[in-house]
Parts: C-alpha cells; structure tokens; sequence
C-alpha cells in the first residue's frame, strides 16, 4: 500500500516579470518551470541544487508565499484540501497554521525588539490560536523546551544569542502553530559544521516524534544525505533528478547529479579522487537555453541534447531522471 500524499506540485511554474527597459515584451524570469512533485506524509524531503536554481522559490511557492504562475499545488492532510493556486483570505490563514518556513538566516529572521517569549508567541496571537495569556504562554513553554530552550531564555533578546540558539528559536516559531508541513530553506546553511549537526539532529528528532513532514532545501548534498529520505535535485528551474536518497547516491544517473557528489569532499587522506569540474556559469532565467537546461555544462551533451527537452523518465522503482543518454552513462 503506497504512503498518503501531503502536498504535491503538478506542472508547477514560477515566472517574475521584470520591469521593461523600452518598448516590446517585458522579460521575464522564469524561476520554476514545470515541477512535477509528490512529498509524503511524515517524509524527509530533500531539495538540492546550485544557488539560482529556484529552489526558494519552488519553497515559497508550496507555502503561498510566492506567486503560481500556472499549475497547481495541491494540499491534503487528514482535515481539509486546499488548491494554492486559488488559495485566499480565511482558508490561506489557515493554510498558514498548517504551513511554515524556517528561514535561512537566524540573524536576519528574529526582530531585535521583541523577547524570544514574544517571537514564538506572535504566530499564536497573530493567528488566534490561543485564547488568554496563560495558554499563550504554557504553549510557548512547551515548544521551548522541545527544541532546548529553558524558561531563562525567554526572557532575552535575539542578540544575546548564538548562531545556533537562534536557529532554534526561529524553528519553535515555526512549530508553535502545530504546523503538518515545514519548508526548512537552507536552515544550517550559516551555522558552523559542530552546530548545523546538532540543529539537524534536532530537525530529526521533532520529524520522528510528531510526524511533521519536512521539504529540505540545501546546496550541500552531505547534509541532504544526513537528514533525508528522498531527494529531488534542481538545475535552473527544472527537476532533472528524484530518487530515495540511498539509490540516488549509489546509482546516480543525471551528470549534473554526478557532478555535485563529485564535489562533496572526501575525509580519507588518501582518496585520489578528483571533482568533477562544470564548465561556466548556471545560465540566467530570464532566457534559459533551449532543449535540456544542462546542454551548456554538460561535458556529455550531443546536438539532441540542445534540441530537444529531455522527458521524465523511470529508471528504477521510485528513481526518475531528465536525461537523453543516462542509460549510456551508466
């Protein structure tokens, strides 16, 4: 029996028009181009990519927070269905209970006025969660003390905090809502290496204990590969492979995917192996090339390849990949 679905992106596209600079048609960036995802119920989702692949905003876009330019993004957990694309004002609020992010930044992400009670609290005041005070602020409590906060804590503001304690304030905030999907965008990505592991462990734990299914957006497919159970990777605004994240890594089939776990460093000193380097740079989204997005990097590209877009295929069970000649490449 196949794992319920809890939100899917189906021919999903992002476009932002750019202001013209004269007359004619105005450019526009084409940040997702139809995405075709299924994340399940209670899953480890990871999303992997280059920085300007779209990976934000393909976040953003399954949380409301960024326009649907065509396609749909379906949510269905035990209680309700929303479509987000006609998604607005009550159902969208309470999208927003059941949806949260997890910014990348946890300096940028906390106000500097507001106490860490205060932060953590406002989801449940602004949303209309609670009711008085007391059970503001019992619930607060809770919350902290899942994610390692003690009562002192509260009582501070963000600046007398480290990297890593702000993470975790900016994820109870995240969690104070009884969300049932999380986007996690680059959520250790400014953390050191000691302090990313104990914020992912602690992702981890809140993940098995309350069944709260996470989309995990990095660059970093070591971490993608200590956290997740499925990834999907992204090149320019397209999925070009997805697969459960011990097949992915074992029978690798894209060779953008073969080039990003060429780059993860090795720890054995005396590993001669050697990354594979990407000719250029990620081309611009506002005027991608035509037939497979990779064609201009790929050192296997061939004239189809620059011709024709490459279609989704199954490789093995639960493996798909975008690619002409990935049977080749084997």
């Amino acid at each position: 029996m196949s794992k319920e679905v809890l939100i899917a992106a189906r021919d999903l596209s992002v476009h932002f028009p750019l202001r013209g600079l004269g007359f004619g048609k105005r450019p526009v960036v084409r940040a997702c181009e139809g995405i075709n995802i299924e994340i399940e119920k209670g899953s480890f989702f990871g999303l992997v990519g280059e920085s300007g692949s779209g990976k934000t905003t393909l976040g953003r876009a399954m949380l409301k927070a960024a326009p649907i330019s065509h396609g749909e993004v379906i949510f269905s957990d035990d209680e309700v269905t929303y479509d987000l694309s006609s998604l607005q004002g009550p159902e969208l609020k309470d999208y927003r209970k059941r949806a949260q992010l997890i910014f990348q930044d946890p300096y940028a992400a906390l106000s500097p006025r507001m106490t860490v009670r205060d932060i953590i609290a406002e989801p449940l005041e602004v949303m209309g969660i609670t009711s008085n005070r007391d059970e503001t602020d019992a619930r607060v409590r809770e919350i902290a003390a899942k994610c390692r906060l003690n009562l002192e804590h509260l009582r501070r503001f963000p600046h007398a905090f480290s990297g890593g304690q702000r993470q975790r304030i900016s994820i109870a905030r995240a969690l104070v809502s009884g969300p049932k999907f999380i986007v996690a965008d680059e959520s250790v990505a400014a953390l050191d290496v000691s302090i990313q592991a104990d914020v992912l462990n602690l992702l981890n734990s809140i993940q098995q204990e309350s069944g709260i299914t996470f989309l995990f957006i990095s660059h970093d497919l070591s971490v993608i590969a200590h956290t997740c159970d499925f990834v999907a990777v992204m090149y320019l605004g397209q999925i070009v492979e997805a697969a459960p994240t011990r097949k992915l890594f074992s029978e690798t089939a894209h060779p953008y995917t073969r080039a990003l776990l060429s780059a993860i460093p090795s720890l054995d000193p005396d590993d001669q192996h050697v990354a594979q380097k990407l000719e250029g740079e990620i081309p611009s989204p506002i005027n991608p090339p035509p037939g497979c997005r990779f064609n201009t990097r790929c050192p296997h590209a061939q004239e189809r390849c620059r011709k024709e877009v490459p279609e989704w295929r199954e490789v093995s069970g639960g493996h798909n990949v975008a690619c002409h000649f990935y049977q080749e490449l084997a």
